[in-house]
């Protein structure tokens, strides 16, 4: 028995039945909502655009001031720990310092009253010599504790030179104002004194005249 007719078996697939439809131009309407898209869009973008720029520049400050903080806590870190290191060292140094002048100061001490204790209207006739024995040891014993102490502390060396030159100068202008003798002081004094009394005297000549 033969197979029905079917009409779609003749129809030609490859090319459309009918024409497409005209494309008409868009109208001003369309073009106006068109443009008001476009500026929305635009707009978007914009406040996207700025958004991203306060992001970065945000992110950029963030970074500025972490490295800030790296390299500020890298060189406080170098600073203290080398500033540590000496002042420990100093201390360290001071406190050896301030022990070696506390036994100079106890050992100069200790001399000071030993020397002060000696006393040699005690003496006998029979003992002076033993005495005396006894007090060039004391005395050579604190002669040694005080050189010691005048090379450990250069202090004492300075103050003794500072006080034996001031004595020596007072005693050098003493003895030069001494050999001069009284008449020559007197005409000394008279040189750098007269115009000071030239100037009492016209005072008191003008105060005269106009009386």
């Amino acid at each position: 028995m033969a197979a029905g007719f079917d009409d779609s078996d003749f129809v030609e697939r490859d090319f459309p039945t009918s024409a497409p439809a005209a494309t008409r131009p868009p109208n001003r309407s369309e073009l106006d909502a068109r443009v008001m898209d476009a500026q929305q869009k635009l707009a978007e973008l914009r406040r996207a655009q700025e958004e991203l720029e306060r992001e970065r520049t945000a992110v950029e400050e963030s970074r500025r001031r972490f490295t800030e903080y790296q390299t500020g806590r890298e060189e406080l870190l170098h600073e203290l720990t080398r500033g540590l290191g000496l002042i420990e060292e100093t201390e360290l140094a001071s406190r050896r310092d301030a022990e070696q002048m506390a036994k100079s100061i106890t050992g100069l001490r200790e001399a000071f009253d030993k020397v002060q204790a000696l006393e040699d209207s005690r003496w006998t006739q029979e003992n002076w010599k033993v005495e005396l024995t006894r007090a060039l040891t004391t005395l050579e014993n604190a002669r040694m504790e005080w050189n010691s102490a005048r090379l450990k502390w250069p202090v004492l060396t300075t103050a003794i030179s500072a006080a034996t030159g001031t004595k020596a100068a007072d005693q050098s202008t003493a003895s030069l104002l001494g050999d001069l003798g009284f008449w020559k002081l007197c005409r000394y004094g008279l040189a750098f004194t007269w115009p000071l009394v030239l100037l009492g005297l016209l005072i008191f000549l003008t105060l005269l005249f106009r009386r």
